[in-house]
């Protein structure tokens, strides 16, 4: 990628973060063969010549798709199964504002990444190294707080899993049904019941109020 020396130089060519960000777009719209310069040149209301003033070709750009993809959901997740938590339910908790908070993990992104590794090995050997990194993470979530190794790595398998599923079933439910459901799944992934507290916590984060 290249980037301009100073502001004048970015004059109708637009910039790198607003080509990244139409192609991001395009990509979970309408996957991978929709981000094309062209198409991406006529969003952006921009000459196709702009786009090689940031990019070598659309291979970097797909690259940079990937990095993004990498930073947003797979760094966020591992930092937050990483957080400061009292309790192994208020640890996944943590975890439970990635699937909530598009900020945070961007399913619409994560769904667009695994259709694309459906033709492209190279994307889907990204996904396998992705898989492992935040599977391994919470492992180490569960083993903070005392778990034996076989039972934190099938809890952290069941938690990932569970979300993946409803990632790649497109999975639509009402906000209030899937709270309804997060003790229940709490129980299931720790073996014990969790506090009130704790839930109280989570909802208020997340902006709902229990009835």
């Amino acid at each position: 990628m290249k980037a301009p020396n100073n502001l004048a130089e970015t004059a109708g060519r637009g910039s790198l973060e607003s080509w990244l960000n139409a192609a991001y777009e395009s990509l979970k719209e309408s996957g991978v063969d929709a981000v094309r310069v062209m198409p991406l040149a006529k969003k952006l209301n921009l000459a196709r010549t702009s786009f090689y003033w940031y990019f070598q070709d659309r291979e970097a750009l797909l690259e940079a798709l990937i990095e993004r993809w990498k930073s947003k959901n797979t760094f966020n997740l591992i930092t937050q199964s990483q957080a400061y938590a009292s309790s192994i339910t208020e640890a996944i908790l943590n975890v439970f504002d990635c699937w909530l908070n598009s900020d945070l993990f961007d399913s619409q992104f994560e769904f667009a990444m695994r259709s694309w590794a459906l033709q492209s090995p190279e994307v889907a050997k990204e996904i396998a190294e992705a898989d492992a990194q935040r599977v391994e993470a919470l492992r180490h979530m569960f083993d903070r707080f005392g778990f034996a190794h076989d039972a934190a790595v099938t809890r952290a398998r069941s938690i990932y899993l569970t979300q993946i599923g409803y990632i790649s079933m497109k999975t639509q439910e009402p906000i209030a049904q899937r709270m309804h459901y997060i003790p229940e799944y709490l129980k299931i992934f720790t073996g014990v019941d969790p506090q009130p507290h704790e839930l109280e916590r989570f909802y208020s984060r997340n902006g709902f109020t229990a009835i």
